[in-house]
């Protein structure tokens, strides 16, 4: 990455901040390619703690650059107008993603909000804190169409779409993920929500192993499927996720929707669309969601794809 690009990144910062609601939000995304020199940075906003992610090693000039700067953004009327306590830089291309705290101290469990909704973080131990926000759009598209339905959360990470189609006004929805850890952060997000626990069910075991089970709590109205690309040794997205699609005939009811994700740069939507046609041609693909706009991408198709299904 390149030093001098840097004044870019907190021009867009302030601008971003002075505009941001209070919620959580991605400040900066360079991952998108939009941004050259910067393509491994980003920000993200978690109401009051700021985020500076580096996905790639640097230099020790742009490192010290952006911590100056970083430091100089706390002097800003916008830094003290939305209340910021904590910067921290996340070394994410290093083993274990080390986190370094540059200026206050960071609450490692906070509880903020999108959406009108509360989500429970865990940051600083993890490369991922709890809530991928580039899903934002997705999270409020179920919120929309959840309404007496039932609803399958495959891959559930930390139930961020169970608790959406909850508040939606799902009748039931199964969360399926084979880490127990993240599912019990599911639990505590519907607990925050104040959601009817007796609505939403967690299995926590791997999914190619479970169907049976999957199965006897359905049909389900709606179906979301949101994979890893790659986890060692329990999912390889071009290989396994045809597995996960054969099977939505038998769990889907009449008129029923899916929601299918991918989020690898090298996988495009027509694997997902062509892969559709060919295990389960009684869905018709309808149409991609969009990406929220603060995930600005110079290629659509290495960002989030999110199609629908029908």
């Amino acid at each position: 990455m390149v030093a001098s690009q840097l004044p870019l990144f907190f021009e867009h910062i302030e601008s971003e901040l002075d505009q941001v609601p209070n919620e959580l939000r991605r400040l900066f995304h360079g991952r998108g390619h939009h941004w050259p020199g910067l393509e491994q940075l980003t920000c993200d906003w978690l109401q009051g703690q700021m985020i500076v992610n580096l996905f790639k090693e640097v230099d020790e000039t742009f490192l010290s650059e952006l911590k100056d700067g970083l430091i100089k953004l706390t002097n800003l009327s916008c830094w003290l107008e939305k209340q910021g306590s904590c910067i921290v830089i996340q070394h994410r291309y290093a083993e274990g993603a080390p986190s370094e705290v540059l200026i206050g101290e960071l609450n490692t469990r906070p509880v903020v909000e999108e959406n009108g909704l509360k989500y429970q973080l865990d940051i600083g131990r993890n490369q991922n804190f709890g809530l991928f926000l580039d899903m934002r759009l997705g999270r409020d598209w179920v919120k929309e169409r959840a309404e007496g339905k039932n609803v399958l959360n495959l891959f559930a990470y930390t139930c961020g779409f169970s608790v959406a189609a909850v508040e939606g006004g799902a009748d039931k929805v199964v969360n399926v993920d084979m880490a127990k850890s993240s599912l019990s952060k599911g639990r505590e997000n519907h607990k925050l929500n104040e959601h009817d626990s007796r609505k939403v069910n967690y299995l926590g075991h791997d999914i190619f192993k479970s169907w049976g089970k999957i199965k006897k709590m359905g049909q389900y109205d709606l179906i979301i499927i949101d994979p890893p690309s790659f986890q060692k040794g329990s999912f390889a997205l071009t290989k396994d996720y045809k597995k996960i699609l054969r099977r939505l005939p038998d769990l889907l009811t009449e008129g029923g929707e899916v929601l299918a994700c991918v989020n690898s740069p090298v996988v495009h939507s027509e694997f997902l669309i062509d892969s559709m046609k060919e295990e389960a041609p009684s869905l018709s693909f309808q149409y991609r969601l969009d990406n929220p706009p603060e995930f600005i991408d110079t290629d659509p198709e290495a960002s989030l794809k999110a199609l629908v299904f029908k």
